[in-house]
């Protein structure tokens, strides 16, 4: 068997595992999107969910950061990090003596205000030459209060705490993060598809070519001048040319 794309590590033990993002969105696309919009699917589908490792409520009150985990009643500020309940000891008693008091903190105050960096309790390691998109799910509404700033790691060079940054948007009522909930999307990509070489790589035209106009009338004015034309058409037909250049997709 060949080796995995990546390979996560998950020290926090309460932490749900990384599963497939679903096509669906986890249910809230609409039907008929999830059925013939291969654009919509293949987006919500392409990476992995990751999971808050506990149910956690957090509050920014316009200055000062507080968060109250599991069932806790208590609001506990964050000055200015804050390490799982019970985890520090637990990383101690497994690491290496040169890494005694090392473990990542969950939850850290970062200087700009309203921000927070929050660590999922995992660690990932890519193949080579590949790198670790950390975006919010796509295509599936977040609960709001909050948004992620994305980020892409190079996790075949640099092997850490697999963390993303949040950025209050309110002030006047806590958010939650629920662990049965997917808080965070890792997304595998190639060092290759951001270089400034490939980025570089483009240009504008303002006349179409022959073979442009060609292509339109095949993908676009024909399919549509056909009343009895079967929908999803191009769903399928991307499916198609998927599965024949990676026997891989016929798996997932």
């Amino acid at each position: 068997m060949s080796e995995p794309i990546v390979r996560f590590h998950r020290l926090i033990a309460d932490a749900r595992s990384p599963q497939r993002a679903d096509r669906s969105a986890a249910g809230t696309l609409p039907t008929r999107a999830y059925r013939y919009c291969a654009a919509a699917t293949n987006a919500a589908g392409y990476g992995w969910w990751i999971f808050p490792p506990a149910d956690l409520r957090l509050f920014w009150d316009g200055h000062d950061i507080y968060w109250q985990p599991g069932s806790a009643d208590e609001w506990l500020p964050l000055h200015p990090s804050a390490q799982y309940p019970e985890f520090a000891s637990r990383f101690d008693a497994a690491a290496p003596a040169s890494l005694v008091g090392c473990a990542p903190p969950f939850l850290s105050a970062l200087p700009e205000p309203g921000t927070l960096q929050v660590w999922t309790g995992l660690l990932a390691r890519t193949a080579p030459d590949w790198g670790l998109l950390l975006r919010a799910p796509a295509n599936l509404p977040l609960p709001g209060g909050y948004v992620l700033y994305e980020g892409i790691v190079q996790t075949d060079h640099w092997f850490g705490p697999l963390f993303t940054n949040l950025r209050f948007t309110r002030s006047h009522a806590p958010i939650r993060l629920r662990p049965d909930f997917p808080f965070l999307l890792a997304q595998p990509v190639p060092h290759l598809a951001y270089a400034d070489a490939t980025l570089a790589a483009m240009s504008v035209s303002d006349e179409m070519r022959d073979a442009d106009w060609v292509d339109y009338e095949a993908h676009v004015a024909r399919p549509n001048a056909n009343r009895d034309r079967p929908f999803g058409a191009y769903a399928v037909g991307v499916r198609k040319r998927l599965n024949a250049r990676c026997p891989l997709a016929t798996r997932a």
